[in-house]
């Protein structure tokens, strides 16, 4: 046996080298669990610390979103060119194809529809069924200022202690009423009461003024809700503003499904996010990929 003979003192145990202790690359990270880490850098490409997630779970309220008629047509397609999808788990089981690759973030929180109060929800997966799933991460909305503002927060403490027990990362998305101003410093309060309460990451939406301060001030990665439908060249100013200001990416939904081109618009997205592009040369391309589907 080899480990019987005289070779003890062999230069293949390198002892003059150190053995690396390489920092994790995604902040506020650092100290999760291997299983937790291993998730996130499924989300987040390693290389660049970044992401774009294509989000269609509208339907969990508001039904069949237009764009997402078809989920199977409009959407399965794209899947190849997202870092992640976010979704249902009924989307999940019922269209999107198990042999796909693309990591999964799916929507834990429902209840309400459009037809009444949106903050009255309560967590609507569990656990164990979201591991089941083989998801990379769980999101829950969170309503700060909203009429049942505990109530959700509580949905958040709640998931993140049943996550920690899989090591299933806790996206907290902060949800913002029609009457609460999208600002910097109502923004800050949101992400901030999140990430204290254990989110492992925070969506939220994109502010003209001071976003760099709302990023700043979340010690876990903030990633930029792409909202309402835009025009692809502000979309896709949004989308650099909020990287240039320290957002770790973007989660967009009816900016890419919506969209006249949504594969050219995935395209575009992701040469800002993880090339650096600017909105100009991002618009190019969506153009250019626009004339070759066409």
């Amino acid at each position: 046996m080899a480990d019987l003979d005289d070779l003890t003192d062999g230069e293949r145990f390198r002892s003059s080298v150190p053995t690396p202790v390489e920092p994790y690359f995604l902040r506020g990270s650092g100290a999760l669990d291997w299983g937790m880490q291993n998730r996130l850098a499924r989300i987040f490409r390693p290389a660049t610390g970044r992401t774009v997630m294509l989000a269609i779970d509208h339907g969990y309220f508001q039904g069949p979103t237009t764009g997402l008629e078809r989920i199977d047509l409009s959407i399965v397609p794209l899947l190849p060119l997202a870092d992640a999808l976010m979704t249902t788990r009924g989307v999940l089981r019922s269209t999107v194809p198990s042999a796909s690759g693309t990591p999964i973030v799916l929507r834990a929180s429902g209840g309400p529809s459009v037809l009444k109060d949106l903050s009255d929800e309560q967590i609507a997966v569990r656990m164990h069924d979201a591991a089941r799933l083989n998801v990379c991460a769980v999101a829950v909305q969170v309503f700060i200022g909203g009429e049942h503002e505990t109530q959700s927060v509580h949905n958040l403490t709640r998931l993140v202690d049943e996550a920690q027990v899989y090591g299933i990362p806790v996206l907290a998305v902060t949800a913002v009423g029609r009457e609460l101003t999208r600002d910097a410093r109502y923004l800050r309060l949101a992400v901030r009461i999140c990430a204290e309460l254990g989110a492992h990451a925070v969506k939220t939406y994109y502010c003209d003024e001071d976003f760099d301060t709302v990023t700043a001030s979340c010690p876990v990665p903030v990633v930029v809700a792409g909202g309402r439908k835009l025009p692809e060249a502000d979309a896709l100013a949004m989308a650099y503003d909020a990287i240039r200001q320290g957002a770790c990416g973007v989660d967009m939904g009816r900016n890419i499904f919506q969209s006249e081109c949504p594969e050219a618009m995935l395209r575009a997205v992701t040469s800002i996010v993880h090339d650096g592009a600017k909105p100009a040369a991002a618009l190019d391309l969506f153009h250019e990929h626009l004339s070759t589907a066409d």
